[in-house]
């Protein structure tokens, strides 16, 4: 197994690019991951593994094909854009975000959800729940952001990701009936909308779901809260939404 030492090393510059931009991701078609859990997710899904870091004195059998490189926990804490790096880094190929969804039950529609904690939670929560697949739309946050794996523990590599444009949405939801979540008026109290089969939309943290969006909706729901307190996060909003819609599957 090498040791790699130095910042300069090409290996080295790739993964610290890797884990700062996601063009540089998209270009290269690689994701950067950390930590041995991952790594093991990686494998199961059959994604083609590419270079391992494993930091000194840490013992992990390294993957069949994989190149390992033995590096100090300064280098790898260097590489790592994560504030508490795992003690594996490790580089795999990207799934697919493109093409349409499995036919029959309900799909999560995330629009604009910036924060990568809340895209890799969403994500983690409906492949818990069996959802068919999460679409994300406009300016979310990348689900192959070191960020969203760590959040998603895995999750990415398990569910169905797709990521379209609006005038895509149609298509690629199959005809789904589209859900907004949304609050105020014209909005039906998620206890009395049937969620079987449909495509349920939630925007960003801040603004909620887009105009374009909510107009193109077939119906609106919101979650009961009580009174004066705090809209819900775009993480908790879909596990209570993705809740229901499972719920009226069984």
């Amino acid at each position: 197994m090498e040791t790699i030492t130095s910042r300069k090393n090409l290996k080295v510059q790739e993964l610290k690019k890797l884990g700062a931009s996601r063009a540089y991701r998209r270009e290269r078609g690689l994701v950067l991951c950390d930590g041995a859990k991952l790594l093991r997710e990686a494998e199961l899904a059959g994604l083609e593994l590419g270079d391992v870091f494993i930091c000194d004195g840490e013992d992990v059998d390294p993957p069949f094909g994989a190149g390992v490189f033995r590096v100090s926990e300064s280098l790898l804490e260097y590489i790592s854009p994560l504030k508490n790096p795992q003690p594996v880094l490790f580089t795999c190929a990207m799934p697919s975000l493109s093409g349409s969804v499995p036919d029959g039950g309900a799909v999560l529609v995330l629009e604009n959800v910036q924060d990568p904690g809340n895209v890799g939670t969403a994500i983690r929560t409906a492949n818990a729940f069996g959802i068919g697949a999460v679409i994300l739309l406009g300016a979310c946050a990348d689900p192959f952001n070191p960020k969203t794996l760590r959040a998603s523990m895995g999750a990415v590599f398990r569910q169905r990701i797709v990521e379209c444009r609006p005038d895509e949405l149609r298509g690629v939801t199959g005809g789904r009936k589209l859900i907004g979540a949304a609050l105020g008026g014209y909005c039906r109290d998620i206890r009395e909308l049937e969620l079987r089969d449909t495509a349920v939309c939630i925007g960003s943290e801040g603004r909620g779901l887009s105009n374009e969006l909510l107009d193109m909706c077939d119906a609106r729901v919101n979650i009961p809260r009580a009174a004066g307190s705090e809209s819900l996060n775009a993480a908790a909003a879909a596990a209570v939404l993705m809740w229901h819609m499972r719920a009226q599957e069984i």
